[in-house]
This record gives C-alpha cells, structure tokens and sequence, in this order.
C-alpha cells in the first residue's frame, strides 16, 4: 500500500503529462500482480467497491478525537481523507509499528466483508496504517483520487509498459477486469494477446482538435467536408456476432439506459454517431435538447413512460466497420458512402445521416457557425475528405469550430474548498443573477463553476470569501452579496435550457468563470430574464 500511496503522491505533485505517464508505467513494470491491476482499475475508475460514506469516516474519527478540533482541523486543511489520514490516532490495542499490507490484501478484505462488517474493517485498517497510506486508502475508499490523471493517460502509461500501441489496449479494455493479469502477461511477452468473448468491443474515437487563430490560413476549404456539431453525446454502436453493445465516447457501456436503440439495431457493424432525444412521436423527429437527454443517461434500466417521452435516436457521423470489415483506413467520403447506404434500411425513428453543411469559404462558414439553424447546434466539424479513422487526436484531420459561448455577468453567493491541489482554496463558486420576488430584487442562483480562472484570479477570489463570508452550511459558505457590495464575475456557458430541478427554473451547460468583474457593482449584473430569454429567443450574445 506503500508503494501505492507513494505513487498517487507523486502525481499530485507532478504537472507535465509525460511525467505522470512515466510515473505510472515505471509502477506496473515494478509492482506485482495482483496489485498493479488494482491500482490501473483504481485511477481509471473501473473497480467496483462497497461504498464507504464521508459519514462513517466521521464517525469513526469523532470516537478518536473532539468533535471541535476536528472540525477546525477540517477546515484548515479542506480535504476529508487528507484532515482523517493527519489526525487518526491509532488505538494502542494495534501495536505501535504500522504495518504495510498490499493493496491486493486490502481490496480483497472490502470485497469480502458483509455491509455490518465494513465500519469494524475499516476501523482496523485505518489503525494498521501510516499517514500516507491512509490517504491512499481513504481515497480508494470514498472514489474520490483528483489526482490529474484520466482513464486514456492510465491506457497509455499501460501500453508503453509493452511498447504497444494505445489502441490495442483500448479494443481489449471492455473485454477485460481487475486485476488485468492476462493483460500485463500479455504486455510483458509472458502471455499470447487475451482473447475476447465478445467481438462488440468498443474502439478508440476519433476525435478533433479546436480551431485556432490561424489553423485555417493555409488550408484549401475544398480539402473538407463541414458538419454540424450537435449538443448530445458523442456515442459508439456495435453489433457484431450477435451482440450488440452502445458505448459513451470514453467507452462506458451505456447499453441499459438505451435498449430501443439496441433494439433497432438491424445492421452489422460499427457505428460513430451522436446520441440525442428526438420529439414525443414517431413522426416528430425534431432534435431536443441536451438536458432531455439527460433524463435517459446514467440509469441501469428505464420505464415504458421514459422511452416514450425522451425517445433517443443516433445521428450517424462514421462507419468503423462494415459487418465484420475494417474500414477504418478508408477516406471519409468512402466511409461516408457507406454509412448512407447502411441507414437507409434502418428505423427512421432511431436512426438518421448527419447531413453535411455546404460552404466554399471559410468566411461563408463562420457566418453559419455563428448563427446555426437549430439552438441545439454547437459549432461546426471539419473533417478531411481523405481523412481515415485514426484513434486520438491528431491534429489536421479533424477540427472543431464551436460557436462562440454566451456570456452574463453573475454575482458570487457561495463557495466551498476544492479538492486536490486546490484543497487550500474556495475554488468551487455558486453563482446568480437578480430577479423580482414579493416586490425587490433578489438574487436566485442559475451556476456553479470550478474553472475559467488563472491561479492569480483564484487568489483573489478566495481572498474574498475569506473576508466576506456571512454563513457557512457545513463545508459551504455563503458570502456577502448585495447591490452595493458583492463580487461580478463573467461567466461564459456553451447552451441554456429550462430546468425544473433547479430554484431558478434554468441550467447551464457547461458554464466556467471567464473573466473577473471588479469594475462593477452586483447592481449591474444580469437579470434572470436575461437568460430565459436566451431560452425563448435562441439568442446568442456576442
């Protein structure tokens, strides 16, 4: 556990990408089996533990320690499993020496335990442990890593521990589980390549790099073909073998959530697509928004009622393969031809061609992408006609253009700690605007948002929470906001649709902090009509 708490440390600590993936593939080549597995399911989030709540942990610390003096503590340090692993006093019925178990042992003992048993086995390990590991463990625990590093860095740290290309093990990833033993006998020589059981495996996407101030100069508009870029998720569709499988862009199995689209899956193959939410009837295939199409993700299975009022469908972008043929290294016109030919003979309720946008200028395609015909509409994708299907991002043959985000000026009304690096800092900010209630103006929060600013701008902004906080709701705190006195801050936000879960009956999507206010006073901020009209009007600010 050591070894692994050693190993999360530095990466905390370690900002360039090369050196974190260099970090982790000098682990796996040192560490063992199983524990090198576990650790890869653990940063790449695919290990499934008992749940252990934030509260049991304050439970268990609270027998140890005043209830005072760790919420003090807590405070100081805003991180719960940082605060737990520095203040823990081991019982003395544990022995004074700290004991070292691995972290194979340590996820076998979860896995075992009965839901009764995990407070007295938690208790225990924590007791075992030294301070470091106890982080390490506590994190584990609660799912909760923020160490800087996604499931593809993890991929590739694993792949340059064989010298292997990122997309093997990104074809093998969803056929395989913790502890990958077959998959590091593999990447070692010791083992021939896993085979499948399914042929329905997800396959690295292709994805596009944003345009930039002078990437389009020097290329000819003929070279490409223009898409629109639509506000769902960006979804693959396989069905080969005789199974079917629908994977999210990181290659989650979201099958569950959409059994119609499996359902209507009436070809071989592998399809590139965009999921969205089409009208109430099966005539009525006007594309809704992204927060309609919330309503079906993240669900295991879903009601008659629910397929019925958020009917999906998948807009076809690309064929990776045709029936069982790799056509991956075709051009996209080839590619295109025929996933236009396959479509034809599917559902018309579940299934439609992204349609290409004509345009012989970049001048004609920014006005379109400026103003799009349908507010569900994103931007733009440029795709080289040649272009094959390449997995990652390679930047040429693929971009995107997204149009230009709306902007409001919002009033900060609370903030809490961050986690990781920012730990010290009020770095996630609850923003709102004004709007009439019984008579005055009030403000109703419409945000929140943890990014945007530089590290200068967070300085500031925590100096302003610290000096001007009126409550605090447990780890939150509310801060002084009136017309006169308060904090604007610029947020920009990619799209806006009514929200009935939400007090202000709107939600942002995508929303971040892009410049600070301090020339103007909350008075001056925007108002709640504001943004329901952007709603009503479609309206884009500039």
């Amino acid at each position: 556990m050591r070894a692994f708490a050693e190993l999360l440390d530095r990466l905390v600590l370690t900002p360039q990408r090369n050196a974190k993936i260099r970090l982790l593939s000098d682990y796996f080549r040192a560490t063992p089996d199983p524990d090198r597995g576990y650790a890869l399911a653990t940063i790449a989030s695919t290990l499934s533990l008992k749940a252990v709540k934030p509260a049991l942990l304050r439970e268990l610390v609270m027998e140890r320690m005043d209830e005072v003096l760790f919420r003090y503590s807590y405070d100081y340090v805003g991180d719960l499993a940082e605060t737990i692993s520095l203040v823990w006093e081991p019982s003395t019925e544990a022995g004074s020496e700290a004991h070292d178990l691995s972290l194979g042992a340590i996820i076998h003992l979860l896995q075992s335990v009965g839901r009764s048993e995990v407070r007295g086995l938690v208790r225990s390990l924590l007791d075992q442990m030294d301070s470091s590991s106890r982080f390490a463990f506590l994190k584990l625990v609660t799912g909760g890593l923020r160490i800087g590093v996604s499931a593809r860095l993890a991929k590739q740290a694993v792949a340059d521990v064989g010298e292997k290309d990122i997309g093997d093990i990104e074809t093998l990833w969803h056929g395989l589980a913790p502890p990958y033993r077959e998959l590091f006998q593999w990447l070692e020589g010791k083992a021939d390549k896993p085979q499948l059981t399914t042929p329905a495996v997800f396959h690295a996407v292709m994805l596009a790099t944003p345009v930039g101030d002078k990437d389009l100069e020097n290329l000819d508009p003929a070279d490409f073909a223009a898409e629109w870029k639509w506000d769902g998720i960006r979804v693959q569709l396989a069905n080969l073998g005789g199974t079917r499988r629908l994977y999210s862009r990181s290659g989650d199995d979201i099958s569950g959530a959409f059994p119609d689209i499996l359902e209507a899956t009436d070809f071989e193959g592998v399809l590139d697509g965009e999921l969205l939410v089409g009208g109430t009837s099966r005539t009525n295939q006007a594309t809704r928004t992204f927060s309609d199409l919330q309503q079906r993700l993240n669900r295991k299975t879903v009601s008659a009622k629910m397929l019925e009022d958020y009917p999906a469908f998948v807009r076809g972008y690309d064929l990776l393969f045709s029936g069982t043929v790799d056509i991956r290294g075709d051009g996209f016109l080839a590619r295109r031809e025929q996933l236009a030919g396959l479509l034809e003979t599917t559902s018309a309720a579940h299934f439609d061609l992204s349609p290409l946008v004509p345009f012989s200028s970049w001048e004609e395609l920014n006005r379109l992408r400026s103003d799009p015909p349908d507010p569900v509409i994103e931007g733009i994708m440029l795709k080289r006609l040649d272009s094959p299907y390449t997995p990652g991002r390679a930047k040429g043959p693929w971009f995107k253009w997204k149009r230009n985000p709306y902007n409001v000026d919002a009033v900060l009304m609370y903030a809490q700690r961050g986690h990781g690096k920012r730990s010290s800092y009020y770095s996630d900010f609850t923003f709102g605007v004004w709007t009439e209630s019984d008579g005055k103006d009030t403000l109703v929060p419409v945000g929140k948002a943890y990014f945007g600013f530089t590290d200068a701008e967070l300085d500031v902004l925590d100096r302003f929470v610290r000096n001007n906080t009126i409550e605090r709701f447990g780890p939150v705190r509310s801060v002084r906001a009136e017309p006169d006195f308060g904090f604007v801050v610029e947020v920009a936000f990619e799209g806006i649709n009514r929200s009935g879960r939400h007090k202000s009956g709107v939600a942002m999507r995508f929303p971040r902090i892009s410049r600070l206010r301090t020339d103007k006073l909350p008075r001056d901020a925007d108002r709640l009509a504001t943004l329901i009209a952007m709603i009503d009007g479609g309206a884009r600010q500039p």
